[in-house]
């Protein structure tokens, strides 16, 4: 990651984050700022932590605070088995993910307090932001790269902290992520979500864009698993619970009809880069590219004490 200079929890004084970028101009301002670097080095650490890891070998768990935000992420899917969703004439964007979304807003504070020390409790109300924007938008009941890239701020903010340390690296993939995958899958499915944007254009899945970085990496000099093979239904119905990747690509397949081809074009045309190190390096280009560098999906995100965009030295 990039360098976080430790945090005196103690003496820092924490802010809720705003929105501080107001116009494609200021583009520049954010490439070359701390919050970025902080981000792209969170993402190429968890990269290069999963690497030829599957799901469902041994790591360890040694840390508390993993479990802990893995409870409070299974603690929230519970609120979506008791707020079904309602009869309404739209077919999409259930009006149900608005009572959701304010017991979130309600209730989120009280959950960081369960899962983090009290010596951090100081940040609840800076990290909490970055929390509750990382599962949709209540107004229009949409979810897009946005809102993950929220969640992956949530996250290099408790590594900043040192609430998270680089042992729990994998862990932070495999358990902490991977349930907010579900749950937000959960989510769209529930309450219909739309993709944000146009027609999910940020992402590669309609929703999703970070699986397909740090699943491709699990891939990386796997003889069998080839990227075309990723594709093919014999082999995300075999593997998917040992990769992020093909639990993707299964799940774009169970709610997606009609060659894949269409459907997913972006994703097929990835099944043809024949090495999964050519297939992730290009997949971290492309996020820095199409998501990061483009002011429709940066406008939105906000800049606390922690994630700032002063300048990066």
């Amino acid at each position: 990651m990039a360098d976080t200079n430790k945090i005196d929890v103690a003496s820092h004084i924490f802010v809720a984050p705003t929105k501080q970028l107001n116009a494609a101009t200021q583009m520049s301002t954010w490439t070359d700022s701390q919050a970025y670097a902080d981000i792209v080095g969170f993402i190429c650490a968890m990269n290069e932590a999963v690497k030829d890891k599957k799901l469902t070998e041994d790591f360890v768990v040694e840390r508390k605070p993993v479990e802990r935000l893995v409870s409070m992420l299974q603690v929230i899917s519970t609120w979506v088995d008791d707020i079904p969703p309602i009869d309404q004439p739209q077919r999409f964007g259930n009006k149900a993910f608005k009572q959701f979304y304010e017991k979130l807003l309600s209730e989120s504070s009280s959950l960081l307090k369960q899962a983090l020390d009290e010596t951090f409790h100081g940040c609840i109300p800076e990290v909490s932001v970055y929390l509750n924007e990382s599962f949709g938008n209540a107004t229009r009941i949409d979810y897009g790269t946005g809102h993950e890239l929220a969640f992956l701020a949530f996250l290099c903010c408790l590594y900043k902290l040192a609430v998270l340390a680089e042992t729990d690296a994998t862990a932070t993939v495999f358990c902490i992520f991977k349930t907010y995958i579900d749950l937000c899958r959960k989510l769209q499915r529930t309450y219909k979500m739309e993709p944000a944007g146009s027609h999910g254009v940020w992402s590669l899945d309609d929703f999703q864009f970070v699986p397909f970085i740090w699943g491709s990496s699990q891939l990386m000099g796997h003889r069998r698993i080839t990227p075309a093979r990723a594709v093919e239904q014999d082999y995300y119905e075999s593997f998917h619970k040992d990769y992020i990747y093909l639990a993707a690509i299964k799940h774009i397949c169970s709610v997606k009809t009609g060659p894949f081809a269409e459907h997913s074009n972006q994703l097929w045309n990835i099944s043809g880069v024949p090495l999964w190190s050519k297939v992730n390096s290009g997949l971290i280009k492309m996020y820095k590219a199409e998501l990061l560098a483009k002011f429709p999906v940066i406008q939105h995100f906000l800049f606390g004490s922690l994630l700032t965009l002063a300048p990066n030295h």
